[in-house]
């Protein structure tokens, strides 16, 4: 039997990583602090900076780009122009704004501390004027916001702040090429190189990219579509790198955006996400692994500095520009307070600037030291900015020039969104009979269908529908359970019933339900463990209607045959 040492270090390595990837989230999570810094941790356990077992670097960098690769197709996936179109106004020269003079003051501290030239101190600054989306979302999902004025406000300002780090990425290796002179002409030129691949990517894979994955959906075969789906992301990012010399992670966004435009999108990112998780705990270990304590201890101002930069420059530069726009001081420091921070985007680019050579390795130090102590000073900036925005309030002067231009720059109610409607998991025979009495009704539905070739069939005859397991969180989001009225669950399996509404119940506790059942096991179940108001079996009610026509046949009244029925049903 082989021993530990001679197992192959990529299996040592993968398993250590994971291994206490899991615990120092777990213990991160346990401290109510994002498992990211547990990842973190771990990456710095098994990096060459502290003693004890050190991990192959080359291999975690290269399953780490796969991370990234994945992290970026799923930005992909859940990009929509309609996000940023609804909020223009405000996101695009905000979140522009934002970056740039965040980036100037970051970038003042990289001279001042490395002594970079304009290429990398532009790259330093911007690894702190970029936020975290992951850590943004989660904070106002926390508080309800998401689908609030300051959500759509902050989910615009980050859709544009991730192009701009989409951009970066091919920046940086003409950054590091051009030097000091010829920066910009070289910053043009990969721009102009982005847009060409975007739009070779676009003609190209627009439909063949859907159609391909469509294919695979409609067969019996849930796997081929799931190694689809990763096949896509990666393939996508490879060919970009070879034939277009464009960064490989930039690729899988691309596949991403044109998988999200598709009705795939929802499944595909729910059979994306497992992996995307996996991979993306191994990047932020690579993180990890660069961070040095030492220079913590040696350079302790200038991760003070990188920290302050990146709350007055994200936080502070933020609210004041949506003060500028008009936009309410509440609503104003909900979404500075949610943005001022920096997360996995600065450490993509950290790293990728020293690996092309931009920036050294001990700027990752105040980089590191700036993420984590935005994210846990993350409470204490959301009282700041909400005590800051008590006061304007209370000011007549900001109420009165307030008052003088009425929100043209705000984002008008997005009365399109789903409301007070039914969702209906499963279009098979039962669902198909309640789609039908619902939409000659006139009745707002949403149809959520597993089967492809059901859920196209569906779509041809009018009805709004979303094709995915409605049982992963990222296709029930599509269909907006948090505003919905009813759900019918005509679902074959009672255990899945029971797991799609707790899903739903977990955003929604005062929904209706319908269900399905198949015996008196099953009703029990829905009745007595779930709570639907209504659980119907398929004999049961076979038999109750022979019955009623058969009292009625007989004589019996109407009204009498009717309650025995309802007698029999209730009993």
């Amino acid at each position: 039997m082989a021993h530990m040492h001679d197992a192959p270090p990529m299996l040592v390595t993968l398993v250590l990583a994971l291994a206490l990837a899991l615990g120092f989230g777990a213990l991160a999570r346990w401290l109510r602090l994002p498992p990211l810094f547990g990842y973190l941790l771990a990456g710095v356990a098994i990096g060459p900076h502290t003693p004890g077992f050190v991990a192959d670097v080359p291999l975690t960098d290269t399953l780490a780009e796969v991370g990234v690769a994945l992290l970026l197709f799923g930005v992909g996936l859940h990009f929509r122009l309609a996000d940023l179109l609804a909020v223009w106004r405000i996101a695009l020269p905000g979140a522009v704004l934002q970056v740039g003079l965040a980036s100037l003051l970051g970038g003042a501290l990289g001279q001042f501390g490395f002594g970079l030239g304009p290429g990398g101190a532009l790259v330093f600054g911007l690894t702190l004027a970029i936020a975290s989306t992951a850590v943004a979302t989660r904070m106002l999902g926390d508080q309800g916001q998401l689908d609030s004025q300051a959500g759509r406000i902050a989910l615009g300002w980050l859709v544009v702040q991730d192009l701009l780090v989409v951009l970066a990425l091919v920046m940086v290796p003409a950054a590091a090429e051009a030097g000091t002179q010829g920066l910009a002409g070289a910053l043009l030129t990969a721009a102009l190189e982005l847009v060409g691949f975007a739009a070779c990517v676009l003609l190209i894979g627009r439909r063949g990219l859907p159609a391909l994955l469509s294919g695979l959906a409609r067969g019996p075969s849930r796997e081929l579509f799931t190694l689809g789906v990763i096949v896509a992301a990666l393939g996508t990012a490879y060919a970009a790198s070879e034939l277009f010399n464009v960064s490989f992670a930039l690729g899988a966004f691309f596949a991403g955006v044109l998988l999200g435009e598709s009705d795939l999108g929802h499944q595909a990112a729910a059979e994306a996400m497992p992996l995307q998780r996996i991979f993306a705990a191994l990047f932020f270990v690579s993180v990890g692994m660069l961070l040095d304590p030492m220079a913590l201890l040696e350079a302790p101002l200038l991760s003070a500095g990188a920290l302050v930069a990146v709350l007055l420059g994200i936080g502070g530069v933020s609210f004041l520009l949506l003060l500028a726009f008009r936009v309410p001081a509440r609503t104003a420091a909900l979404v500075a307070g949610a943005l001022a921070q920096i997360g996995e985007f600065s450490f993509l680019l950290v790293k990728f600037a020293m690996v092309q050579g931009v920036l050294p390795a001990e700027a990752s130090a105040p980089v590191l030291a700036a993420a984590f102590g935005s994210i846990l000073l993350l409470p204490l900036s959301q009282r700041g900015f909400a005590r800051a925005a008590q006061a304007l309030e209370g000011s007549a002067g900001w109420r009165a020039w307030q008052q003088g231009t009425q929100g043209p720059c705000l984002p008008r109610p997005d009365t399109g969104r789903l409301r007070d409607h039914a969702i209906l998991i499963g279009h098979g025979r039962v669902g198909s009979v309640v789609a039908e009495a619902l939409r000659r009704h006139g009745l707002n539905l949403v149809v959520i269908e597993a089967d492809r070739r059901t859920a196209e069939q569906a779509r041809a005859e009018g009805l709004r529908v979303i094709w995915g397991d409605a049982a992963r969180p990222e296709v029930m989001q599509a269909a907006r359970p948090e505003t919905a009225r009813l759900v019918v669950l005509a679902l074959p399996d009672a255990g899945e019933a029971c797991r799609v509404l707790d899903l739903i119940r977990a955003v929604n506790p005062a929904i209706q339900a319908a269900a399905r059942a198949h015996d008196d096991a099953d009703m029990a179940v829905l009745l007595a463990e779930t709570g639907v108001e209504l659980a119907v079996m398929g004999e049961r009610e076979i038999a109750l209607g022979i019955a009623d026509f058969t009292l009625r046949r007989l004589g019996v009244a109407t009204e009498d045959a009717q309650a025995t029925v309802d007698a029999l049903r209730a009993g």
